[in-house]
């Protein structure tokens, strides 16, 4: 009888094991294809938002076809498509929707001698057609515009040179957190763990006190200056970086911006609610309920925006000596509402004393 039943015993064995083996199986299934959709998904994502970057060669190639037609020119459009010395990677393609305009106040002569020094490609003394083309085009562009009216300041990246629409910047080798991942890692690493490992690669607290400085300077700058007042419209840590002495850079200047150009584009826009008028992603006006209309006068000043940007940038790791007064200062500069018009006064005594406070840190020092 034992003997009899033996057998069945060794046959229930493999059933349960086949059977466990098959939900196993289909777990392992479930979650493969899972993965798969949940990679695409990023992927296909991540590939849409590039809708705006063009490869390198479809790019040069467009450009030195009109080149060869004589229908732009530039002073480096020899490099690229005859020397062939010049080599590109991507390029974003300009499909700007309004002209760029200064505002009432700027220095229009003054504007107008560096327009024609910069389209004069060949320093001929003569502006041809194709220069004046070209030239045309690029000061359509909101961030061309902010290039040429601020060049010669430390934080403004060199101008190299142009090709119809497309123009040459310095490098600006390193972001305010110094540590660039691909991507498809990127998205993997959550939030929380992507900020401590930004603060993690970062430079010595010297050397972001000089690089808070130039952000600083760069609102003084751009605050009713020489050819009218700009709006930052978007003062993320990516927008900015810096080069190896340290020296505060402007890295996409897209979303920078002449107060008047904003102004005339956000009373055409109608609204609902205030988040209708969002321009960027840090133009935020309100919305006339009357008129379903958004107002022209941002809500907070590019200072208080600018400081609520070093603010975890500059407090992490900063002397004892200074940290407390620093944080005061910070958070009464991101206090600051309204357009920097109606608080000329507390706009300019916050920015003197923050700038000054860091200065005084670091003067003596070699990282000044």
């Amino acid at each position: 009888m034992a003997k009899a039943l033996f057998p069945w015993g060794v046959l229930r064995k493999p059933l349960y094991v086949q059977a466990r083996f098959s939900y196993l199986h289909i777990k392992y299934l479930f979650f493969s294809w899972l993965a798969v959709f949940v990679g695409s998904w990023i992927v296909y994502v991540q590939y849409s938002s590039y809708t705006e970057l063009c490869r390198g060669h479809d790019c040069k190639n467009s450009i030195c076809d009109k080149y060869r037609k004589g229908l732009i020119d530039g002073s480096v459009c020899s490099s690229m498509c005859e020397k062939e010395t010049l080599y590109l990677g991507k390029c974003f393609t300009a499909k700007p929707s309004s002209q760029a305009k200064v505002g009432d106040q700027a220095n229009l002569a003054d504007l107008a001698t560096q327009v024609l020094s910069i389209a004069d490609a060949n320093k001929d003394g003569h502006i041809s057609l194709p220069e004046a083309r070209s030239t045309w085009t690029l000061l359509q562009l909101n961030e061309f515009l902010l290039v040429l009216v601020l060049q010669g300041r430390e934080h403004t990246p060199k101008l190299l040179g142009f090709c119809g629409d497309l123009y040459m910047m310095e490098k600006v080798p390193y972001s305010l957190y110094g540590i660039s991942l691909p991507w498809i890692i990127d998205v993997w690493i959550p939030a929380g763990l992507r900020r401590r490992m930004d603060q993690w690669f970062t430079p010595s607290w010297p050397h972001k006190a000089k690089i808070s400085i130039g952000l600083l300077e760069l609102v003084e700058d751009i605050f009713h200056g020489t050819y009218g007042s700009f709006l930052m419209c978007d003062v993320s840590t990516a927008t900015f970086g810096y080069n190896d002495r340290h020296d505060f850079k402007v890295k996409d200047a897209r979303y920078i911006i002449p107060e008047v150009t904003f102004q005339e584009r956000l009373q055409q826009q109608r609204c609902d609610v205030d988040e209708d008028c969002l321009y960027g992603a840090d133009c935020l006006t309100s919305c006339d309920l009357t008129k379903h209309r958004c107002t022209p006068e941002v809500t907070r000043p590019n200072l208080a925006k600018a400081c609520d940007t070093l603010k975890d940038y500059i407090l992490r790791g900063a002397p004892s000596d200074v940290s407390e007064e620093l944080e005061k200062q910070l958070y009464s500069c991101i206090a600051l509402k309204g357009s920097a018009e109606q608080m000329e006064i507390e706009h300019s005594l916050i920015l003197n004393n923050l700038r000054t406070l860091l200065w005084k840190k670091i003067s003596h020092t070699k990282d000044s």
